[in-house]
Parts: C-alpha cells; sequence; structure tokens
C-alpha cells in the first residue's frame, strides 16, 4: 500500500490537477517527491474506489461486513482492493494531463474503465487471455454445445483471475448450479464430466492451452496443508491450513450459496417464470444438498410439507430481492 498523502501533498495535488499538470509532474519526479504526489493521489483516490467500485462488489459476493469500510476488508478483499487502488492511481498518472476542477468527480468518470484495464494487464502479466473468448476450433471440439461453450469461457475466466476454490483446482460448487441453468444435473458425468470433456477439448491443441490454461493457474497461490495420517500411521487426506474455525467456514459457504441462490433467481424470473416457483426450486435444490445443521433441516422440510411456511419464505426471500444491495 502507498504511503497516504499529506495535506500539503492533497492540496499541492489538486492544485496540479486544476491546472492540468498532475500527470506531467509526477512524471518529471522520482524518489520521495514522487512517492509524496501518488500517496496523494492514493488518499484523494480511496474512497471513491471504494464506494464506486469495492462496496458494489462485496455486496454482490455476499460479504456483508466486507462491504461497510476498508478496515473491515478480509485479506483477499482487501488484495482485489489493492488491485483496483493500483489500476486507478495508474489511470490519474498516465491521463490527468487537462484542467480538472474537481478530481474526485473525475476519478469516479473513469473509475469503472481503469479498474478493467487494471484486470485486463493483470491477466496479461501471467499470460492469460485478456478478453476470453471462444476459439472457432474449441467450439467445434465441443460440437456447438451452449452449456460446454459457456463451461470453456469460465475455465479461460478462471485460469487468469488470482482467486483460488480452497483445495480444489476449479470452483466446481459455483459451476454446478450455473449448469443448472442448461441442463438437467442428472445426465452425463454432471459438472466434473464436463469439467473433464472441455478440458479434453483444450488439450487437442497442446501449445495453446499451455498458454492460456495451464501457464496462467500455475500463478495461483496454492493452499497451505499439512500431512495427515491415520490411526495405522498411515498417509492420509491432506487438509488446507485455514486461520478461522469451523463454524466461520460453514457461515462463508453459506453467505456464498446465499449469493448463488439470489442470483439464479434473479436470472429465471427475468427469464419470465414464476416467481414462487423458481423460489421453492433453487433454495431447494442449492440447499437441500448442503451440510445444514437441524435447524436448516427443519427449515427445508417445512418450505416442502407446510403451505404457509413455504410462502412465509417464498415473500421474505422475494422482499430481499426488492433491497438496494442486497446479494
Amino acid at each position: 500500500m502507498p504511503p497516504r498523502g499529506d495535506e500539503a501533498a492533497i492540496v499541492e495535488v489538486r492544485e496540479l490537477s486544476r491546472h492540468g499538470r498532475l500527470s506531467g509532474t509526477i512524471a518529471e519526479h522520482t524518489g520521495a517527491q514522487r512517492r509524496r504526489l501518488i500517496g496523494a493521489v492514493y488518499t484523494i483516490a480511496m474512497p471513491v474506489v471504494f464506494n464506486r467500485v469495492t462496496r458494489r462488489m462485496e455486496l454482490r459476493r455476499g460479504h456483508h461486513a466486507c462491504a461497510t469500510s476498508v478496515r473491515h476488508l478480509t485479506d483477499d478483499c482487501m488484495d482485489r482492493f489493492e488491485d483496483d487502488m493500483e489500476a486507478v492511481v495508474l489511470d490519474v498518472e498516465r491521463r490527468a494531463t487537462l484542467p480538472i476542477r474537481d478530481l474526485e468527480a473525475w476519478i469516479a468518470s473513469r473509475v469503472g474503465q481503469a479498474t478493467v484495464d487494471g484486470y485486463r494487464r493483470r491477466r496479461g502479466a501471467v499470460g492469460a487471455l485478456q478478453r476470453p473468448r471462444l476459439p472457432r476450433w474449441l467450439g467445434e471440439e465441443l460440437a456447438g454445445d451452449r452449456w460446454l461453450c459457456e463451461l470453456a469461457l469460465k475455465i479461460l475466466s478462471w485460469a487468469g483471475s488470482p482467486a483460488t476454490a480452497g483445495t480444489e483446482l476449479w470452483p466446481t460448487e459455483a459451476w454446478r448450479v450455473a449448469r443448472a441453468e442448461f441442463r438437467d444435473d442428472r445426465d452425463g458425468g454432471g459438472i466434473r464430466g464436463d469439467i473433464a470433456a472441455v478440458v479434453a477439448a483444450m488439450r487437442t491443441r497442446p501449445e495453446w492451452f499451455e498458454a492460456y490454461v495451464e501457464g496462467p493457474l500455475g500463478y495461483k497461490q496454492t493452499p497451505v496443508a499439512w500431512l495427515l495420517e491415520d490411526d495405522r500411521g498411515h498417509p492420509a487426506e491432506h487438509a488446507a491450513f485455514t486461520f478461522v474455525d469451523r463454524d466461520e467456514q460453514d457461515d462463508a459457504q453459506l453467505r456464498v450459496l446465499a449469493h448463488q441462490a439470489f442470483e439464479a433467481i434473479r436470472l429465471r424470473i427475468g427469464r419470465g417464470e414464476g416467481a414462487h416457483a423458481v423460489v421453492v426450486d433453487v433454495i431447494g435444490t442449492i440447499f437441500g444438498g448442503t451440510a445444514a445443521g437441524p435447524a436448516d433441516d427443519r427449515s427445508l422440510a417445512a418450505m416442502r410439507d407446510d403451505p404457509v411456511e413455504r410462502n412465509r419464505i417464498v415473500a421474505a426471500v422475494l422482499g430481499l430481492l426488492d433491497e438496494p444491495g442486497a446479494f
């Protein structure tokens, strides 16, 4: 994180921007003076980036604590925030060449493009496609199957993302939910079979696969693990290292599932399906297969068997959909 700008530096940056000299002045300096100006830009841009980008994204992810302030961001969310801050500060450094009367407003007008450009640069740095598109040959290998083609795009996007999926290589739970929008989950080998099919199709061009999938995947941070032994001293399954207890992990999983449920409900209602039936189907599908506690089991059973309770749950979910920023 760059040093925070002192008050004098912030005043100087605002004055330079009003005269169209901010970008040029930063370029002219090195060392301490450059760090001082960059720090001031960082301080000015930080609330804009948090309010215009970070808060909205954290609410969409279901990270309500992270959406309250920069101080409450978890490590992974802070990393994303810092990536966006770096992109915005670089944008100011390069493009603040004309007189700018209100620097915050100018930054706000460019924050979307600046963060997208930064995202693409980071993908390019690890060799991933900056704008994942499905090659014609890959679509032909997949026989034009809409879901497999969509999954191929998800794999290309995931390969260049710094995010991880715990001890797994792919975010199978999220993709399983997406799969349900295209086909019956009972067919074929499920999501893992689909991933294997897409990867096999990609491997028909080994150099392309290495450049845009396997190579970028190698930059992902591997979860720390330790070797477990069973009662007889034989090697057992590795467990990922974690700093939180089981209850916190379960809460985090439920927040992710809730976000996925709301996204699926919004999508299906937007396509014209009946809201009541959609809510019952999505909630039952997503939460019915989790390791929920007894209270959750009772709630699901009541939704299935008790029309009054089912209507109450549906009304509550639909009410949350109407709240700004909900999930």
